[in-house]
Order: C-alpha cells, then sequence, then structure tokens
C-alpha cells in the first residue's frame, strides 16, 4: 500500500524543505516535524493492549503499546528521521543499517549491518518494523534493507520516507509488495543520475551541512 501524505501541514513543510535557502539546522528541524506526521499516520495501525490507569479520581481504561517496535534507520540519512520517531515511541529499538550508493551503477552497496549480528534482549523480540530513508529514488537502497530483515526473518515492515520518484515505488512494490510506504510527496521522475526531480538535493548533504 503507498500513502503519500496530503495533509496540509505536511504540503507546507516539504516545500519549505525543497527550497535552497533552507539551511542545515531548519532543515533538520523540518525532518524531524514531517517525519512525526508521517509517523503518527505509518503508527496508525500498531497494535495496543489494554490496561487500567488510575486518575486522581478513579480507575479509568486505558491501553499500552502491544508489541515491540524496531526502527532501522538507513545511514546516515535515516538518522535525521529517528529521533522524531523516538519522541512519538520512545521505548522503540533503533537497529542501524549503513547503505551507500556506488554513483556509477547506482547499486547500493553495504558497509554496517547492526540487523546480522545484534540479538534484541530476551522477551523484547522486536514484532513490528519500521524503515526509515528519506528519499525513495531508484529503490535500490530499500529494497538492499528488506532484503536484509527477510534474510534475518524479520517482519512485518514499514517505509517510512520524505519524497519518492515513481520509479522506486514501483520498484520497492514489485520486490516486496506486502510492505506499506508511506511519504511526504510523490515526485515527478528520476534524472539520468538517478536523483529525484524536482526533489531536494542530497538529504544528507543537506541535514548536516556538508
Amino acid at each position: 500500500m503507498l500513502y503519500a501524505s496530503e495533509h496540509p501541514l505536511v504540503r507546507l513543510k516539504v516545500a519549505e524543505l525543497r527550497d535552497v535557502q533552507t539551511r542545515a539546522p531548519r532543515f533538520r528541524e523540518l525532518v524531524h516535524e514531517i517525519s512525526m506526521l508521517l509517523g503518527y499516520e505509518a503508527l496508525r495501525n500498531v497494535p495496543v493492549a489494554s490496561r487500567t490507569v488510575r486518575t486522581p479520581l478513579a480507575d479509568a481504561p486505558g491501553y499500552e503499546l502491544g508489541v515491540t517496535i524496531g526502527l532501522v534507520p538507513i545511514l546516515r540519512a535515516g538518522l535525521g528521521m529517528t529521533d522524531a520517531f523516538l519522541t512519538l515511541v520512545p521505548q522503540a529499538q533503533v537497529w542501524h543499517l549503513g547503505l551507500y550508493r556506488d554513483e556509477e551503477t547506482l547499486k547500493p552497496v553495504e558497509y554496517y549491518n547492526r540487523l546480522s549480528t545484534g540479538q534484541p534482549p530476551t522477551g523484547h523480540e522486536v514484532e513490528a518494523w519500521v524503515l526509515l530513508d528519506p528519499m525513495l529514488a531508484t529503490g535500490g537502497s530499500a529494497i538492499a534493507a528488506v532484503d536484509v530483515l527477510r534474510r534475518t526473518g524479520r517482519r512485518p515492515l514499514t517505509y517510512v520516507g520524505l519524497i519518492a520518484a515513481p520509479e522506486g515505488i514501483r520498484a520497492l512494490e514489485a520486490s516486496h509488495p506486502d510492505v506499506d510506504i508511506y511519504v511526504g510527496a510523490v515526485d515527478s521522475h528520476l534524472n539520468e543520475q538517478g536523483y529525484i526531480v524536482p526533489g531536494l538535493g542530497d538529504a544528507g548533504d543537506r541535514q548536516f551541512g556538508t
């Protein structure tokens, strides 16, 4: 399922995010704000369990998270989205995955994988995974990340990004049709270098001022 946000606040913030005049400090703020708005939607069906809450006057019915959530930010740009999701779900686990795109082949190259080596504490196994990556361009990095998760038996999975190209959406849907995709905007196309047009440039460079 593809969910492309039409919320007015997301539209306003994405427009400011694109602006070449938006500097790194504000860019990071916008990534955080848009990620929170998308996270609200992406976690809409997360299971909850009933519990009782004591108010100053009486007991009241309440809820608590019913599953353990695992966040998988694709380094480095995905780091900017992580704090927003931790604000929403402070108890979530964070499992880093390092991928970069070879500029000649446009294929993803893995350089760090916490998922292959790490084991969660007993009783805290993740039951719902959220992949965080600002730009869904060719789809190569997202597909590679889902492949890593699936090889280790991790599922179900949701992808959350800021901006996507139609080519990347089609590629991810074709490779992993069961992955729900949440993005802030769907752009026109990829250029010959594999960059999203109109896009916003390199999300990692703009976040970290490099």
